[in-house]
């Protein structure tokens, strides 16, 4: 446990590239990860990364720092608050999970790429939608962007301001290749103690994202077979199954206002500007009204 009299983990002035292979081994047990840069919504994903370590049973938090002094090489009187802001961190923690295991850590890295790397072992990541220095007016930050375009393990994006519970779980399914996010979905709901809505969503079939083999039956028959072949294995989960037609990304944005999380799919295709998300999954990450989950398709 951190306090006033220990220091944060302290990772070496490194830079990995944010596309560096993953290791053979990926242990995603016992571990949720937060970015942290003491800003109000950090510490709306702070208490939400929290809630889900604690819902995890022997879950340890690690409260990550990114570089806080920027391209100055020279931390300063930036890395002073910086410990000062992880101090903080750990006490709400504390108090909020008093038996929750802390792992503070500043790092000499950048948030975005610290978080990748850090967060290919953890069984969940968590980031807010903005950090320190985020304008108002956007509703992803640049580290939420680049994470969730790279993340190698799930993925929580938070929203700034914190909702009452709705008891409801939310599904985005467009097809087999998805049945990773619906496993997620299904634990998540079964942790939770909540329903679980799986809806299959298509983008048009002209879109140039959707190269993934859709498939051929009938589209309200898609949802509840693939969670058919799950409902044995989580047999206490209520689940609810739904077909939308185009435009997704409106559809599932709709339906967010009635759940705690939304969980999908993370397709990343190569593009000239690097690996990019679905306009489906852009979409949710700017407009849902819940926290985004997002499952790395291998």
């Amino acid at each position: 446990m951190f306090s006033n009299e220990t220091a944060p983990n302290e990772t070496a002035l490194t830079e990995p590239a944010l596309t560096e292979p993953a290791p053979t081994e990926t242990a995603r047990h016992g571990r949720v990860l937060v970015g942290f840069d003491g800003s109000e919504p950090a510490l709306h994903a702070l208490d939400r990364a929290v809630d889900d370590a604690v819902r995890r049973g022997e879950a340890e938090l690690e409260i990550l720092c990114g570089r806080p002094w920027g391209r100055n090489p020279v931390p300063g009187a930036a890395y002073t608050a910086a410990r000062a802001a992880l101090d903080r961190a750990v006490a709400r923690v504390t108090a909020r999970a008093p038996g929750l295991s802390v792992t503070p850590t500043l790092t000499a890295e950048p948030a975005a790429p610290a978080l990748v790397r850090a967060g290919r072992a953890a069984a969940l990541t968590v980031t807010g939608t903005r950090g320190r220095g985020g304008f108002a007016g956007l509703l992803l930050g640049s580290v939420a962007q680049r994470v969730a375009a790279h993340s190698r393990g799930p993925l929580l994006v938070v929203r700034d301001v914190p909702r009452r519970e709705r008891g409801v779980v939310l599904v985005g399914l467009r097809s087999d290749a998805d049945m990773e996010a619906l496993r997620f979905g299904f634990e998540e709901a079964a942790r939770r103690t909540a329903d679980l809505w799986v809806v299959h969503a298509r983008q048009h079939p002209d879109s140039p994202w959707d190269d993934v083999r859709l498939p051929t039956e009938p589209a309200e028959a898609v949802p509840e077979r693939a969670a058919a072949a799950l409902r044995a294995v989580y047999p206490d989960v209520e689940v609810g199954t739904a077909a939308v037609r185009p435009e997704a990304g409106t559809a599932l944005t709709e339906a967010s206002r009635q759940a705690d999380v939304v969980v999908l799919a993370a397709h990343r295709r190569q593009c000239p500007f690097g690996l990019q998300l679905g306009p489906v999954t852009h979409a949710l990450l700017r407009h849902a009204h819940c926290p985004v989950a997002l499952v790395p398709v291998p």
